[in-house]
């Protein structure tokens, strides 16, 4: 029998007004100094001072490093590294997206591993010998899900590539999954990283290494994604709070929870090679092409596939488990066209397909696919979303 490891946070705070719950999550370790990872929207708008108000009124001295780009490249996080030393903090409060957690993590790896510095040598696996930095991970996005996972992403500019890292010593020890701290949303964002937590819990559930209690996070995730997400894009149109919000903040954590340690597969690896080259938004190229890579996966995951059907609430009575499947499939592609997502990625032009099908096929998440891919299958589906 297999042996599964599982790793989530140690401590997690979930629901309205949880980022008071920081301030004593830093002095019960006699953290008086901490350096703040965000990104230059969130300060402006005034998102990242709700936590740095509550930092404020309990004595608790902070620095901001707020130069976090949309897709991190190394000399973000190196940048990052310098800071953090010069500030001479002893814990992170991140506060923002994936982009905001995945330099934070980077940075905390590389402060207490130094021999890492280059940061090219975190991907894939890296052997760290020392858990990162204290870190309390904030998300103000309810779809990456970066607070529970153990995983990150770098973009590395010269090459035009994205890179995995995938190390259990970069997991924020405190997640805090504050629906407030998701208000400010815009409705693009709301559809594009649920989308994306959609894609987690659906490639969580169906890669390589599922399991029974993968499966049981993946499975819920699914449904309440699926019943949530039009709800919280509408709620961010209409610029007021909701259940649907809400529920996105717990459903996006739950796929989290999931696919941190089971993997994922070639709708990401994909997605990953999209950002690299257009810089399509990660949510936007997973959701354009989650239905595309459910029907190249449907021949061998049919079965979960109509399991998916289910949980986003099909009747899939009499129906065979490929029928189902089927229904899973448009149920999908019916939920991005509902959300706003588009169909086609600008920029994408044939001559650039086999380079992108050798680097989707070379990223992290690929392996982790249920089934194999050859180079023209993947350049066929690229094909699909093609303008």
């Amino acid at each position: 029998m297999a042996v599964n490891r599982f790793v989530l946070n140690t401590i997690s705070y979930h629901g309205e007004g949880a980022i008071k719950e920081i301030p004593g999550e830093l002095q019960r370790r006699d953290y008086d100094h901490v350096f703040v990872s965000s990104d230059p929207d969130l300060v402006k708008f005034g998102v990242t001072s709700k936590v740095t108000d509550l930092l404020d009124e309990a004595g608790i001295k902070w620095d901001l490093y707020d130069e976090v780009k949309p897709n991190p490249t190394i000399k973000n996080v190196q940048d990052g590294v310098e800071a953090f030393k010069k500030s001479g903090a002893q814990a992170i409060v991140t506060i923002g997206g994936g982009s905001a957690m995945d330099t934070a993590k980077a940075i905390g790896i590389i402060v207490n591993n130094p021999e890492f510095a280059d940061v090219k040598s975190l991907e894939g696996v890296a052997d760290t010998k020392k858990h990162a930095v204290f870190t309390i991970a904030v998300p103000t996005t309810a779809g990456t899900a970066a607070e529970v996972t153990i995983n990150y992403v770098i973009t590395d500019p010269d090459k035009e590539r994205k890179f995995v890292c995938v190390d259990t010593n970069d997991i924020p020890e405190v997640a805090v999954v504050d629906p407030d701290m998701m208000a400010s949303m815009p409705v693009g964002l709301t559809a594009a990283t649920g989308m994306d937590a959609l894609t987690h819990a659906i490639e969580g559930y169906t890669t390589k290494g599922a399991w029974e209690l993968s499966d049981m996070f993946h499975y819920k995730a699914i449904e309440v994604i699926s019943h949530n997400l039009r709800d919280a894009v509408q709620e961010a149109k209409d610029k007021k709070p909701g259940t649907g919000r809400k529920e996105m903040a717990l459903g996006q954590y739950i796929a989290g929870m999931g696919f941190s340690n089971v993997g994922l597969g070639i709708d990401h690896s994909m997605a990953h090679t999209l950002s690299a080259h257009y810089d399509t938004p990660h949510g936007v190229a997973c959701a354009m092409l989650l239905p595309i890579s459910m029907e190249f996966n449907k021949p061998v995951v049919a079965k979960k596939q109509a399991e998916i059907a289910r949980a986003m609430g099909i009747d899939t009575t009499g129906m065979s488990d490929e029928e189902a499947a089927d229904a899973a499939i448009a149920a999908v592609r019916q939920l991005g066209e509902d959300v706003g997502i588009p169909k086609t990625c600008k920029g994408l032009v044939e001559e650039d397909l086999d380079q992108l099908a050798k680097d989707a096929l070379a990223d992290a998440c690929y392996p982790g696919n249920p089934r194999e891919a050859s180079l023209d299958e993947v350049k066929d589906m690229f094909r699909q979303i093609m303008a």
